[in-house]
């Protein structure tokens, strides 16, 4: 069963083949054409609860979305947890490359609820940050570690080489709050040109 650790995989295709897709684990990618902007939950279903939830209302009928799901019974996050800087699967960084703005919705275990905002767009990463302090929302850089500055972090392959992710921790996720966390996201990415 150790090989079949996330930890130990180097690419997609390492959990690929350890795992069977529609069984161990879903994808899921709803495309608009037109649309720039890309939302993902490369750790979603029972891999990082409530990120898939979060990334289908912020990309809403408006933006191409793309979930990993994790579904096995147990263990989804130690079996499927593939580092974002791993992160290569096809159908999603075929997806990104027509993609200006990626944001990536992922969960933390920091306490209370908080976003730690990371990726290489300071632009729109800054503009997200200040739109969640205006809705009342903690948030704040994320530490190293977190902070997705790697060029080849799943949130950073789209068009332009640079993305957003955020760390949104399990407090906020579970809790109504969460559509500030949503229209936050929208907001900015609507108002983006």
């Amino acid at each position: 069963m150790v090989n079949k650790l996330a930890q130990h995989f180097r690419s997609f295709a390492d959990l690929a083949s350890a795992y069977e897709q529609d069984r161990d684990y879903r994808i899921v990618q709803v495309r608009k054409p037109g649309s720039g902007v890309a939302i993902l939950a490369p750790h979603g279903g029972s891999i990082e609860a409530h990120t898939s939830d979060i990334a289908r209302e912020i990309a809403g009928q408006d933006f191409n979305l793309y979930l990993f799901e994790g579904l096995l019974k147990a263990g989804n996050f130690a079996a499927l947890h593939l580092g974002s800087h791993r992160f290569d699967e096809p159908g999603c960084l075929e997806l990104l490359q027509g993609c200006k703005s990626v944001v990536s919705v992922h969960g933390c275990g920091h306490a209370g609820e908080i976003v730690l905002t990371g990726g290489r767009d300071a632009g729109l990463r800054e503009a997200i940050t200040e739109r969640l302090k205006a809705l009342g929302v903690a948030c704040e850089a994320a530490p190293a570690g977190l902070d997705a500055v790697d060029p080849m972090n799943v949130c950073n392959r789209g068009e332009g080489g640079a993305g957003v992710q955020l760390e949104v921790s399990l407090e906020l996720r579970r809790s109504p709050r969460r559509v500030l966390l949503v229209r936050a996201v929208r907001e900015t990415l609507t108002a983006t040109p």
